[in-house]
């Protein structure tokens, strides 16, 4: 499952997110579907936390630097430091997160990944804006992903989630892509690629009323 939750209180669609309703209905789509791993773009540390709790997920958070220090969650405050986050099923044993060699604007984008005791890597990463002084950095931070990517699939089964910011896939060679191009709200931003190891992807977009990105739901079989 992934999601852009537009919770640090300062983007435009934070009005949409009617807090603390965007939270709960995060918790409530994770208990519904119940899958086996979420990626998570523009999300809180706090926020992220208590929906780690609720549901009874394993979490790793990556923050975001912006304007060259982390960012406090406002709107209200005291909810942590803005962020990209994936929880999974299974336990967690490693966690890698790096900046992208390309930035521009005031974020600095990066990419988080983990590695899960079921032998699954999951990894997520918000890409640079269409915005004028952020588009430049797109193109070299999804040949950068792509590389991140290829290198971790040479050794374990992959799974990616993310708002790429961008039509256009950044998978590498033999991973699958599915997009929320159905979707109504930004449709075809957020996508998920997965090795050949996941197979028969299918793609499901669920309309979603606290964010300005509906939810990408893509389910496949894990094969040996």
């Amino acid at each position: 499952m992934q999601m852009n939750l537009c919770l640090s209180g300062l983007a435009d669609c934070y009005g949409k997110v009617d807090y603390p309703a965007g939270v709960k209905d995060v918790v409530a789509r994770i208990r519904e579907a119940r899958p086996d791993a979420v990626t998570l773009n523009e999300t809180c540390s706090g926020d992220i936390a208590l929906i780690a709790r609720r549901t009874g997920y394993h979490l790793r958070f990556s923050r975001v630097i912006y304007n060259d220090r982390p960012l406090p969650c406002v709107r209200p405050g005291g909810r942590g430091l803005f962020g990209d986050a994936v929880l999974t099923s299974a336990a967690i044993e490693r966690t890698e997160s790096q900046p992208f060699a390309a930035e521009a604007g005031p974020e600095r984008r990066q990419w988080l990944c983990v590695s899960t005791r079921a032998s699954v890597d999951v990894c997520t990463a918000h890409l640079a804006s269409p915005e004028p002084d952020e588009v430049a950095a797109n193109a070299p931070q999804c040949s950068e992903l792509k590389s991140v990517l290829a290198r971790r699939a040479a050794a374990h089964t992959v799974i990616f989630g993310g708002d790429v910011n961008r039509r256009s896939s950044c998978a590498p060679r033999g991973f699958w892509t599915r997009t929320d191009s159905s979707g109504h709200q930004d449709p075809g931003s957020q996508q998920v690629y997965g090795t050949a190891t996941l197979r028969s992807p299918s793609a499901h977009v669920v309309p979603a009323r606290h964010t300005d990105h509906d939810v990408l739901l893509v389910r496949a079989r894990l094969t040996a």
